[in-house]
């Protein structure tokens, strides 16, 4: 079967991070088109590789002008890379041009937008998702083991944590301003969020906080916390999703679960981002692959894992839990297999969607100071 043609719009960071390295090795994937809006330069032997995309892929088309891309009747996938606000109007010109579409996240600036591209990807009978990437991190797709497995009975409380310390590409959000779209709560917090809602589904009721800790005074948040409560059979089960830019840790924590029969502590990151920046690919040794000193500790009240120890003081199997292996590669196998009929989407855009409307009614219940319901 011929692979799928695939065109990247915008050349930065997020496309050549995140996905040209897990698209490339796919064959059922070709990098047929990029959409740079920069010009070839006329000196290319003096332009190193990362500057345009025509000096890193000369086989494929460069197109400067966005309605010659969306005319290429031959891409039959767009991956749109461009900045948060552009996102919606991108995504709905690619799926009324004939387009299966992969957002990158955020997968919009506000629910009405998600809500308008849904409907168009319906209409348009193409495949709509979101690149929610952290779904295959190695600790994530750990910690969804377990509670698909039941490891910890009934969860009462759970903690997810994205924390960065002071980052670089934070430096330039000096703006006292603040918009739809700019913020962790739509960077990280589009992971994190998205994280809670596939394991628990949608809340009762969000609780929201924000800050700005760098060193400027801005309604545009670096730090937040987000409270999440439930309803129903998981009426005893609270969420608390949370980024801090203040972290001074060795390996700062990810993950704390609670429940009635077990609990797992996890600290550190996946190592997909830094093995990528550091030169590696999906088929280098051990990529995707854990430090063991970063493992998460389970401990439970029955035996379930080779690994626990029975602790005599406590009376409970303790022990470190082996991460799973980190595959964002993972997510461009599953969407060609969805675009052929042979599975269903992973990343439905209404999950996304969902979690841009927590982060909305996060920032309303920032400025009015109380808990608002999830509607």
């Amino acid at each position: 079967m011929a692979p799928l043609n695939v065109g990247l719009m915008g050349y930065g960071f997020s496309a050549k991070s995140f996905h040209l390295p897990f698209i490339l090795p796919n064959p059922d994937l070709k990098v047929y088109a990029i959409l740079q809006r920069t010009l070839v330069p006329s000196g290319k032997s003096n332009v190193g590789v990362g500057h345009h995309c025509k000096i890193d892929f000369p086989d494929a088309k460069h197109y400067f002008r966005i309605d010659e891309f969306f005319a290429d009747v031959n891409i039959d996938i767009v991956i749109i890379c461009t900045p948060h606000d552009t996102h919606a109007q991108f995504a709905e010109q690619a799926l009324l041009a004939g387009k299966h579409v992969v957002v990158e996240k955020p997968f919009t600036v506000s629910t009405a937008e998600a809500d308008r591209v849904i409907a168009t990807a319906k209409k348009s009978g193409k495949i709509l998702t979101v690149f929610q990437n952290r779904r295959y991190d190695s600790d994530f797709r750990t910690l969804h083991y377990l509670v698909q497995k039941s490891a910890f009975g009934p969860i009462t409380e759970c903690e997810i944590h994205y924390d960065v310390d002071f980052p670089f590409w934070m430096s330039s959000w000096k703006s006292p301003d603040w918009s739809p779209g700019q913020g962790m709560m739509y960077g990280l917090g589009s992971h994190t969020i998205d994280q809670a809602l596939l394991l628990f589904g949608r809340p009762a009721s969000v609780t929201g906080f924000f800050r700005s800790l760098r060193d400027v005074e801005s309604k545009t948040d670096d730090t937040f916390t987000i409270f999440l409560q439930y309803s129903g059979e998981k009426k005893n089960l609270f969420v608390t999703v949370k980024t801090s830019v203040v972290t001074t840790m060795q390996y700062p924590l990810k993950f704390f679960v609670r429940g009635y029969t077990g609990s797992f502590i996890k600290y550190g990151d996946d190592r997909q981002e830094s093995q990528i920046a550091a030169g590696q690919t999906v088929r280098s040794t051990g990529f995707g692959v854990e430090c063991e000193k970063t493992y998460g500790l389970l401990t439970t009240k029955e035996r379930v894992h080779e690994s626990q120890v029975l602790d005599v003081g406590s009376g409970k199997w303790v022990g470190k839990f082996p991460s799973l292996k980190g595959e964002y590669a993972q997510f461009y196998t599953d969407l060609v297999k969805t675009i052929r009929g042979e599975e269903k989407l992973v990343v439905m855009p209404e999950q996304s969607r969902d979690g841009i409307r927590i982060i909305e009614i996060a920032r309303e219940s920032a400025e009015k100071g109380c808990t608002l319901p999830f509607n």
